[in-house]
C-alpha cells in the first residue's frame, strides 16, 4: 500500500545551508518537543520563520489557521531522524502548504559538512576549512607537495578524505588542537585507518574530571614540536587554558590554527572540566604569550564559532591576529583582575560533554545512536559574557 508521505519531498541537509546561505526564503517547521529543540536547532533560519509545533498537534489539525505560517513561502520539516517528518510534511502538503521533509532530520543536520577553501600561504598549495554548520565546529586540511595534514575531524571525516584525494595528496598525519567536549573526534580513528601518526598534547590525555589517564594511541605533541607537511612546517604552541593540553598550530608569520583557545569573538571557556580556578589563570598566561609572539599579521583559524557574526565575507570563519587584539573582548583585556572575573566564571554546559570527554580519551565506548544523541546542539565552548 502507497502512503502519502511516500511521495512526500525531501530536501537533504547540506542543500538547506546551501539555501539558506544564499538567502532563500524557506520557513521551518520543526515538529520536536520544545525541550529538544532548546538543545539544538536550525538557527540560519531567522527566528521570524522558525517554528516550533509539536508533530503530533500538526497531525490533528484541519487548517493553518494560527499557526504562524506563510502560505506563501516553502517549509522543511524537521524531526529528529527524518521520519516523523515525512508524515507532518505529507500533512501539511494536504491543507496546500509547500513542504518538505528534511531527510535524516537533526541528525543529519549535526553531520553536516561544508568544504571552505581558503587562500593558502606559500607554504601550502591548499587549505580547506571543513564547517560542521549545525555545531558551529571547524576543522582543516593542509596540502603541501602532495601531502596533508588533518586537524579536529569529527567522527564522520569522509569529507576530509574525499578533499585529500580531489588534491592528489597523502594524508600523512592527524592532529587535535585538543580533547573536545562537544563531539566526538574522528582522528584517532583516521589516524589507525591511514597508519598515520596521531598527535595530541599529552596533558590531555587524561580524563579531566577525575585525572584518570585516558587510553589513547598518539605521538606526544610538547610545545615547540615540528609538524612538517610537505614544504610546510608547523610549530606546536601550547597555549592552556580552555584546557590543560590546549594547542595552536603556528605556520611562521602566516597561520594560526588556535583551537579553542582564541576564537574570533571570544576565548575558550576554562570551566568544562570544573577547574576555572586554575585554568583561567593558564588562559591569561596563553594570551599574554600570544600577545608577545604572534605576528599581527598571521590568521586565526579557530576550532569553534558561536555565531553567524564571526564569519568572513566569504563565510569562512577566520580573521586576522591584529584584527582580534582591537575587537576580541578577551585579547583585548589587559587588567589580570578584570580577565579573571570575566573569564572564570563557571556557567551551565550540557551533561554529555562529559561523556564526550570519556569517549575522546578512549575511556568509553558508545554506538553511532548514542554518540549522536550525544552531539545535539551547537557547541557551548566559548566565554560568553560582557567584558568588564
Amino acid at each position: 500500500m502507497t502512503h502519502p508521505e511516500d511521495a512526500t519531498p525531501e530536501i537533504t541537509a547540506e542543500a538547506l545551508v546551501r539555501s539558506l546561505e544564499s538567502g532563500e526564503a524557506l520557513q521551518v517547521v520543526d515538529v520536536r518537543r520544545p525541550e529538544r529543540v532548546r538543545e539544538g536547532r536550525i538557527d540560519l533560519v531567522p527566528d521570524a520563520r522558525f517554528h516550533n509545533h509539536v508533530g503530533s498537534s500538526l497531525l490533528a489539525r484541519s487548517d493553518l489557521a494560527g499557526l504562524g505560517l506563510s502560505a506563501e513561502l516553502p517549509a522543511v520539516v524537521v524531526c529528529g531522524a527524518g521520519n516523523d517528518s515525512r508524515t507532518v510534511a505529507a500533512h501539511l502538503r494536504g491543507l496546500g502548504l509547500d513542504a518538505r521533509s528534511l531527510r535524516g532530520g537533526m541528525t543529519a543536520w549535526m553531520n553536516v559538512v561544508l568544504a571552505r577553501p581558503i587562500a593558502p600561504p606559500e607554504t601550502l598549495d591548499r587549505l580547506v576549512q571543513f564547517d560542521r554548520v549545525g555545531k558551529g565546529a571547524l576543522g582543516y586540511l593542509l596540502v603541501s607537495d602532495g601531502e596533508a595534514l588533518v586537524v579536529d575531524p569529527p567522527r564522520d571525516y569522509g569529507a576530509y578524505l574525499a578533499a585529500a584525494r580531489n588534491a592528489g595528496a597523502r594524508i600523512t598525519a592527524v592532529a587535535d588542537t585538543h580533547v573536545h567536549a562537544d563531539y566526538i573526534s574522528g582522528a584517532p580513528a583516521l589516524a589507525r585507518e591511514l597508519r598515520v601518526p596521531y598527535h595530541l598534547h599529552p596533558a590531555d590525555a587524561v580524563y579531566p574530571y577525575d585525572g584518570t589517564p585516558g587510553r589513547l594511541s598518539f605521538e606526544p605533541l610538547e610545545d615547540g614540536k615540528a609538524i612538517r607537511v610537505g614544504r610546510c612546517v608547523l610549530a606546536a604552541v601550547h597555549t592552556p587554558g580552555h584546557t590543560e593540553g590546549s594547542t595552536t598550530f603556528r605556520a611562521g608569520d602566516d597561520l594560526l590554527l588556535t583551537g579553542d583557545f582564541v576564537f574570533v569573538d571570544s576565548l575558550g571557556r576554562p570551566d568544562l572540566a570544573g577547574r576555572a580556578g586554575e585554568w583561567w589563570a593558564w588562559l591569561w598566561e596563553s594570551v599574554e604569550r600570544a600577545r608577545r609572539e604572534w605576528p599581527a599579521g598571521a590568521t586565526v583559524l579557530p576550532a569553534h564559532y558561536a555565531s553567524e557574526r564571526e564569519r568572513a565575507p566569504d563565510r569562512s570563519v577566520r580573521a586576522s591576529f591584529g584584527e582580534l587584539l582591537r575587537s576580541n573582548a578577551g585579547l583585548a583585556m589587559r587588567d589580570r583582575e578584570a580577565f579573571r572575573r570575566w573569564a572564570s566564571e563557571p556557567a551551565a554546559f550540557p551533561e554529555g560533554y562529559r561523556t564526550i570527554k570519556a569517549v575522546n580519551v578512549a575511556l568509553k565506548l558508545v554506538t553511532e545512536e548514542e554518540a549522536a544523541e550525544l552531539e545535539v546542539g551547537r557547541n557551548e565552548c566559548a566565554v560568553i559574557r560582557p567584558a568588564g
